[in-house]
């Protein structure tokens, strides 16, 4: 019909047509390499050649993109005369109905199995779609004595490929630099902190392979749990990440005594150094700890202190900022606030410990480290 009518519009959703119909072919490629089983060269098999495909993918759209905006612009300016203005319109309601059946279909598959390539190939049919909706509108426009409605209808569907080479590309180009949605690394945490036993997420890392999502958590548990309550509570975690995340296919958890997780943590959240404390009444550590409930002020004593309360006392201009520390469960070492110390974390402060009628007053100062911004 672009041969018999001259219709730039019906052109131009010609291109975006075939420029779709031809990404099903590096979509299939990858879906069938994905099926290989692991091997000592891929030993997380060839899942993530999909994201390959979603960049050929693009790179189609985009071109289709350029050579339907170059045909309209030359049609704007050496303007042509179109016929056959019944076929063309049938032939646009024809482009729209297919289309809108092949969106529907790839976006429900593609969610299915959380492709993000045949999502992205899905709203690419669909874009289809309305574009042959816009060639009927040209055709109407050129029938009603405006001849240059054609090439601007052409004109317009080349924006709206332009708008899904952009939107394909932003999810495409993410899932291949291993970005994830924050509210996944968010539910992954949430879940974590379901589990007794668990003092804190030191981190969450998670990436997508292929439709298939990777996880991996670390978790600080007190130093005298035994390496068979450790198993439980790894086994307890990774429940609950695949109950809590859907899409989830591995999950790894890492569990690491207080010594070594508060290394990590103070490295994942900045947090100033912590201050050692020392006096007749108690000895430990105290600092800024990162929870599944936020940052907390942390006292962990070296030996359990009976009877023991601690306050924090914050130097604030124009006012003291209090912070009382409370022994948690699941550490019976640890005493922590209820809400986290304001901003900036950097302050002059005392700690106060009393037991027995005794009391010592503790002064020191936290300093953030250099270029931390909040």
């Amino acid at each position: 019909m672009v041969v018999f009518s001259g219709s730039i519009a019906l052109l131009a959703d010609t291109i975006h047509n075939v420029g779709d119909a031809v990404t099903a072919i590096p979509l299939w490629i990858a879906f069938m390499l994905a099926r290989r089983k692991p091997s000592k060269t891929f030993t997380y098999g060839l899942r993530r050649v999909e994201d390959l495909a979603g960049v050929v993918i693009v790179a189609i759209i985009l071109f289709s993109a350029i050579f339907a905006g170059y045909e309209a612009i030359d049609r704007l300016i050496h303007p042509q005369p179109i016929g056959f203005l019944p076929w063309v319109i049938g032939a646009g309601i024809i482009g729209f109905v297919g289309n809108e059946a092949v969106a529907v279909f790839r976006i429900r598959v593609g969610r299915e199995i959380n492709s993000a390539a045949l999502i992205a190939d899905g709203y690419h049919a669909r874009t289809d779609g309305f574009t042959s909706l816009a060639v009927v509108l040209g055709a109407v426009g050129v029938w009603l004595g405006y001849p240059l409605a054609d090439p601007i209808v052409g004109l317009l569907i080349t924006l709206a490929i332009f708008g899904i080479v952009w939107q394909s590309s932003k999810a495409v180009f993410v899932r291949m630099l291993d970005g994830v949605d924050p509210a996944i690394t968010d539910e992954i945490r949430h879940a974590a902190g379901h589990i007794k036993g668990v003092d804190q997420v030191v981190d969450v890392k998670a990436r997508w392979i292929g439709h298939q999502l990777h996880a991996e958590i670390g978790v600080q548990v007190p130093p005298s749990m035994t390496m068979a309550d450790t198993d439980r509570l790894a086994d307890g975690i990774r429940h609950e990440m695949l109950e809590h995340v859907p899409a989830l296919r591995v999950a790894t958890v890492r569990v690491t005594s207080r010594a070594s997780a508060n290394a990590d943590a103070h490295a994942n959240h900045y947090a100033p150094e912590p201050v050692q404390v020392r006096s007749e009444l108690a000895e430990g550590e105290l600092s800024i700890a990162n929870t599944p409930s936020g940052e907390r002020m942390r006292l962990v004593l070296n030996r359990p202190v009976d009877g023991l309360n601690a306050v924090v006392v914050i130097d604030r201009a124009g006012h003291a900022e209090k912070l009382i520390l409370s022994p948690t469960a699941a550490n019976p070492l640890a005493l922590e606030s209820e809400v986290a110390p304001a901003e900036p974390h950097e302050f002059d402060a005392q700690l106060i410990v009393s037991a027995h009628g005794k009391k010592v007053v503790q002064p020191f100062r936290m300093t953030e480290p250099a270029g931390h911004l909040h």
